[in-house]
């Protein structure tokens, strides 16, 4: 491999100081995604179809591009000068804050109405509760490299702005159906993650590969479902997984409803206090 390769090999791996919970880096992109929200709220309060196509698609191939550049730089490492290529699949990009990439394409691109739905609802409330969660609690995800901080920031951040962004515009209503619709993704996905975790773990691949945290055949790591994993039969544990996402998931729609609910309250006493 030639120098000027390695250089730019090296650019993509510049480190800077592991940011902590709250730092400034943090907080520069709270400021972002509040700053971005605002905006997309305000400007495009009742959009057409194919304004809402137009602003997923610029979060859908954002996110993508992103994306690949996480798995290159995740792939080598430079030692003295040479390159040494290693894919790590524990970074595979299907992991549940994956998915929002492909529930983007889903809604730019099906053609069936219903299906886009399906996939609108699944961005207005799962993705809403992976984003918030890491955006609120990030310390897992920084690293030394700048740029996988960023695209860790950008990535989640967007999740979470899109998805209040589809609520408050009403392209995804707040209702009961909502969660339906997007428990139908959620199941695929998780479905997907399963047979992957399996097929990667029968080739003998010699790695962790354990996609949503799901596989029969490592240790769920995620908070409070590792307890419930080593306690529990797994298909009762894949069972309480699947209702506790959909709970979470509930709860983003319910407290839509609230913000909503106030919003029509605070407009009603104007309009009798004049």
């Amino acid at each position: 491999m030639n120098d000027n390769m390695i250089k730019i090999l090296e650019l993509l791996k510049v480190t800077m100081k592991e940011p902590t919970n709250y730092s400034w880096f943090h907080l520069l992109f709270w400021v972002v995604v509040i700053g971005l929200t605002i905006f997309l709220c305000s400007t495009y309060k009742n959009p057409e179809l194919k304004t809402v196509r137009k602003i997923l698609k610029v979060f859908t191939y954002t996110l993508i591009g992103f994306e690949i550049y996480k798995q290159l730089v995740f792939s080598y490492s430079i030692v003295e000068g040479s390159v040494i290529w290693n894919y790590q699949w524990y970074i595979f990009p299907f992991q549940f804050c994956s998915t929002p990439m492909y529930a983007g394409l889903i809604a730019v691109h099906a053609k069936k109405e219903s299906i886009r739905q399906k996939a609108l609802a699944f961005l207005a409330t799962y993705s809403v509760f992976a984003g918030l969660a890491v955006m609120l609690y990030p310390n897992d995800v920084f690293v030394s490299e700048i740029g996988i901080n960023i695209q860790t920031m950008v990535h989640h951040g967007s999740m979470l702005v899109i998805g209040v962004y589809l609520l408050y515009s009403r392209v995804v209503p707040i209702k009961l159906e909502t969660i339906k619709k997007a428990s139908i993704i959620f199941g695929i996905f998780l479905f997907i993650a399963l047979i992957l975790n399996i097929i990667v773990y029968k080739a003998n691949i010699k790695e962790v590969f354990n996609m949503f945290y799901i596989s029969p055949y490592y240790q769920c790591t995620l908070p409070v479902l590792n307890r419930i994993y080593q306690k529990i039969p797994y298909f009762w544990f894949l069972l309480t997984y699947s209702l506790g996402f959909m709970g979470v998931a509930s709860i983003i729609l319910g407290l839509s409803y609230l913000v909503k609910k106030m919003r029509l309250d605070h407009h009603q006493q104007r309009y009798y206090s004049k």
